[in-house]
């Protein structure tokens, strides 16, 4: 297992769209396993392959506090979405900057687990706001894209 280098932003690789998983091997599994340890190790809440120099439909995930909600997404779909939440976004690929966004209040995501067995998960609050996030950097589209109408980025270090 090894801590992988985050692109950011003016990487070109975080615009691309990511390719479908179709081998579950051992190849899979290190990048698994090197996404988890580059997520702890950053202090982010989600991780999509991109961000890592991998052009494919993985994920990363763990928005609890004491790190005991970690998950992977290969290939994953959202089936549904309710209401709505507004607020403060960061990315590990944009450091240091935040942006306001809309996104939905309840997601339902359809995923492979790394046998590749589809398992159903559903988020809501912040999981659902890293859901959405997450599966958008697979489509190579970044949170400031997103940004609410009027607003901009702004740094999390200003004084």
């Amino acid at each position: 297992m090894a801590i992988r280098n985050i692109r950011v932003d003016d990487d070109p690789i975080l615009r691309k769209t990511s390719r479908p998983v179709t081998d579950f091997n051992e190849r899979l599994f290190d990048l698994l396993d090197d996404m988890k340890d580059t997520l702890y190790k950053s202090g982010g809440v989600g991780l999509g392959a991109p961000q890592v120099g991998v052009l494919r439909r993985v994920v990363v995930m763990d928005v609890s506090e004491d790190r005991s909600d970690y998950i992977e997404l290969i290939n994953p779909e959202i089936t549904s979405i309710e209401g709505s939440q507004t607020g403060s976004e960061g990315c590990l690929s944009l450091p240091g900057l935040c942006g306001t966004v809309t996104r939905p209040m309840v997601v339902k995501v359809k995923a492979q687990n790394r046998e590749g067995k589809w398992c159903l998960y559903k988020g809501e609050g912040l999981k659902a706001r890293c859901f959405c996030h997450e599966l958008d950097h697979l489509d190579g589209i970044l949170y400031k894209d997103k940004l609410d109408e009027g607003e901009c980025l702004y740094r999390t270090d200003a004084e």
